[in-house]
């Protein structure tokens, strides 16, 4: 135990842990007999790092009651076991003290280096954005780990550490918390840790996860396992021994024999899966022979195979053949002298610190620290990575990237060859077209036909291991948007949908400025659009440039309610610094309205005791800002959105202040008013079904439908629906894009010529 040794503020003690026992006691003791193959300047980094760590959370606690401290000394010791370089140990120490202090990151540059700061930024969330919802917030903060990843990957090791160390002390948080972090650790974190290959923390996630999502199944798991560990236990000796005789009398070296039990939630999956009881499941514990070399590994399997009966169709070579994590074994399944199933798996120890550690094994042989930690173009094994970064840009809609990533994080690989013989891996049912837009984006938008080992075949046809595959290319072709019924990777997918939109990109963008000037107004828009403000939001936004922003905003990529919030935000941040002449829509009413109606008798207050109707030009609902105009004829007030162009030539005097009756909502008597959208989709069979489906799933009544289709060309779905109000109506507009074979969706206005 050791009192704080930065401090004296606070009484509490925290057991250090020996190995930075040992960093402490000689960078005072003998500096020059640092311990763990560090020099001196590295030792002083991770004691310094850990002492400024120290003094930051003093007096913090944990949910459980205990010193904060004890979370950064817990990451930085994992950090060391996976072998972390002095950095990455002090990255540890650091990395919510930007987050959870007043520090900022140029202090930690400052005081321990760029690199440090750069894996403390790169884990750190980005709770000082505001979102609008907890799926664009987990969306962004994805976006920046994965392109913090891609400048240094050790970023992501030092967010698992985080993650592996919050999930084993999770128990002091209330019961729906527990299990939205078990739910995001199981579908983002573990798979992420298989995609590096770090196989313990992989295993130990993905158990903890199951502990709290499914905790009676979990505890089933538990028991069973336990109760067949002597027998199991038994059966494995007798093999290892059998094993261990067989190598030793044909000169084979054997570094290590051993029984692995499988993690739990592997066995669990497996039942599932092939719908079996645990006791048909053969692999709950497999033998792994560690060699010293890699033909000996090949060696040992013929001893292996010999010894015992193998089960035909049950060899893989993970040598020849890796997995894009690195990781390499010789796996087989034999008949064991009991009559049950065995698994066996042969490896060298440099390729079992790597299924352990995964690219963090490298650390350990390959490099001295920090060299080679960054993402590079040759760097095959890091193609999934690569893919969610061009996501970054490509797909704008929160669910929509956080649905991608996940299917791209848990997706087997398909291996298929180019006609030179270079090996690529693509996603299981991947076709040609797939293939095509992973070679380049020019070689799938002039894809004209396709080879599969010296026959052509449809496009479309799924590929399979081992296939070799050539492209056919012409000048004149382009993407058909009937592919995208059958590509499977979001790569294609986005690239098709791009090629579209740039064909039609002029018309996008004169889509986007109508619907934006409509909400802000004519006053000063053509500046607002030049101005910084909107320029920041369209970063904000993914977009490049604010044309980019307008042209996404017509093609329905981000919606109007997004871009205005945005905006407003970042406009009010920057004045009085920076005038803007446009005034952007208010949250609530445009201006202050009379005192709703006591008897609740009509959804507008300040048309008490008049004839009103809604307009029909802009149709609008709860939660949009109004405006009342007197007519000219015996109608009345005539209601409009704020911002119709119907309205703009309209002089003050007939203009109405009026807003919405909460409490007419209040008293139980909800209306819902008329909205008519046009949906632009594939031509396909059952896409008009899907599209109701979603409206059904909201509740929304649909009042009118009329489809429009042509030859070879999308068709046109207009709706009439009936809505409640303006989040019902973007719940929906939301839905309703998550279909694959929608190409825009907008809202329709009868407005003048």
């Amino acid at each position: 135990m050791i009192m704080n040794p930065v401090a004296q503020t606070c009484t509490f003690e925290v057991e250090i842990p020996d190995w930075l026992q040992k960093c402490l006691i000689a960078r005072e003791d003998s500096p020059d007999m640092t311990p763990f193959n560090m020099t001196p300047e590295e030792n002083s980094l991770v004691c310094r790092a850990f002492e400024f760590a120290y003094r930051l959370h003093e007096c913090q606690r944990r949910k459980s009651g205990e010193p904060y401290i004890i979370h950064p000394i817990a990451v930085a010791g994992l950090l060391r076991d996976l072998g972390g370089s002095s950095t990455t140990i002090a990255a540890g120490f650091l990395h919510d003290v930007v987050e959870d202090t007043d520090v900022t990151p140029e202090e930690i540059e400052q005081r321990f280096g760029p690199e440090v700061r750069q894996l403390v930024e790169g884990v750190t969330k980005l709770s000082k954005f505001n979102f609008s919802s907890k799926t664009e917030r987990q969306a962004e903060n994805f976006r920046r780990m994965f392109l913090a990843m891609a400048k240094d990957i050790r970023v992501i090791v030092v967010k698992l550490a985080d993650r592996l160390h919050n999930m084993r002390t999770l128990e002091s948080l209330p019961d729906a918390k527990r299990r939205r972090i078990a739910l995001e650790t199981r579908e983002i974190f573990a798979p992420l840790a298989n995609r590096l290959g770090i196989g313990r923390f992989k295993w130990e996630l993905e158990d903890l996860s199951f502990k709290y999502l499914e905790p009676e199944a979990y505890r089933e798991m538990q028991s069973l396992v336990t109760e067949k560990r002597t027998d199991r236990e038994a059966r494995l000796t007798q093999v290892k021994q059998v094993l261990r005789d067989r190598l030793e009398g044909v000169g084979i070296s054997c570094i290590d024999i051993s029984g692995r039990p499988k993690h739990l939630y592997g066995i669990y999956q497996k039942m599932q899966r092939q719908k079996k009881k645990f006791e048909e499941i053969y692999d709950v514990a497999a033998i792994r022979l560690i060699v010293e070399k890699n033909e000996e590994c090949y060696r040992a399997l013929a001893i292996v195979h010999d010894a015992f009966r193998p089960i035909p169709g049950r060899f893989k070579d993970y040598i020849g053949l890796p997995k894009p994590n690195r990781y390499q074994s010789l796996h087989t399944v034999v008949i064991g002298q009991t009559g049950r199933p065995i698994e066996v798996q042969i490896r060298t120890l440099e390729m079992h610190h790597i299924a352990e550690y995964g690219i963090a094994a490298h650390w350990k042989y390959k490099e001295t620290g920090s060299s080679n930690t960054k993402l590079t173009g040759e760097d095959e094994k890091f193609t999934w990575l690569r893919q969610l970064l061009e996501w970054q840009s490509d797909l704008k809609d929160a669910q929509e990237y956080l649905e991608n990533v996940k299917d791209n994080l848990f997706d087997e690989d398909v291996y298929v060859f180019t006609p030179q013989g270079d090996l690529m891996s693509l996603q299981q049912g991947a076709t040609p077209v797939d293939f095509a837009y992973r070679i380049h984006t020019e070689v799938g938008n002039h894809c004209a036909g396709a080879k599969v080992n010296d026959r052509i075949v449809p496009l479309g046809t799924p590929l399979k291991n081992g296939d070799i595959v050539e492209i056919i290319t012409q000048k004149n072709s382009h993407p058909s948007l009937d592919w995208l019924n059958f590509v499977c990777t979001t790569t294609a997918k986005t690239r098709i949908r791009q090629w579209y939109k740039r064909s039609h990109r002029e018309e996008n963008v004169n889509r986007g400025r109508e619907l934006l000037e409509k909400e802000v107004g004519k006053n000063g828009f053509e500046a607002l659009l030049k101005s910084e403000p909107m320029l920041q939001v369209a970063g904000r936004c993914n977009y490049h440039s604010v044309e980019d922003l307008l042209a996404g905003l017509g093609y329905g990529e981000v919606t109007l309610n997004q871009v205005v919030n945005r905006l407003r935000d970042t406009v009010t941040q920057q004045q009085p610094v920076e005038e803007i002449e446009v005034i952007l829509p208010p949250t609530s009413a445009p201006r202050p309205a009379p005192p709703p109606s006591t008897g609740g008798q009509s959804p507008i207050a300040g048309v008490e005791g008049l004839v009103y109707h809604m307009a029909g030009c802009c149709t609008p609902i709860p939660g949009e800002p109004i405006i009342g105009v007197v007519t000219r004829g015996d109608r009345g007030i005539s209601i409009h959105r704020q911002g119709c162009a119907n309205v703009e030539n309209i002089v003050g005097d007939r203009l109405i202040p009026v807003s919405w009756n909460p409490q007419n909502e209040k008293e139980g008597r909800p209306h819902t008013y008329p909205v008519e959208i046009q949906i632009e989709v594939l031509d396909r069979v059952g896409v008009l079904n899907d599209i109701l489906s979603r409206l059904k799933d909201n509740n929304v009544n649909v009042r009118s439908a009329n489809v429009r289709t042509y030859m070879g060309k999308p068709a046109t779905i207009e709706l009439g629906i009936d809505i409640r109000d303006r989040p019902q109506l973007e719940r929906t507009f939301t839905q309703i894009r998550q279909i694959s074979d929608v190409l825009n969706l907008r809202r329709m206005s009868h407005l003048p010529a």
